[in-house]
């Protein structure tokens, strides 16, 4: 996941996550499963990523803390 411009950070689900999910769809649909019986998924795993260049340009700390946490962290 890329934030979008000028965006501090973003939060946003997995795009390996979805794709791995739409395979499986894929999948049953294949095996003659109807589209109107599978189920609605939600994401269940989400990407943090941290833009520091925009966070300075606002006057903004990204404590350490959120940055070890962050998925990805854009300098």
């Amino acid at each position: 996941m890329r934030p979008l411009f000028g965006s501090r950070a973003d939060v946003g689900s997995s795009a390996l996550d979805e794709f791995r999910r739409a395979a499986s769809y894929v999948d049953r649909i294949l095996k003659g499963a109807k589209p109107s019986d599978l189920p609605v998924q939600t994401p269940t795993n989400f990407d943090l990523v941290i833009k520091l260049r925009a966070a300075e340009a606002l006057g903004l700390d990204v404590p350490s803390s959120i940055r070890l946490r962050a998925d990805e962290v854009i300098e």
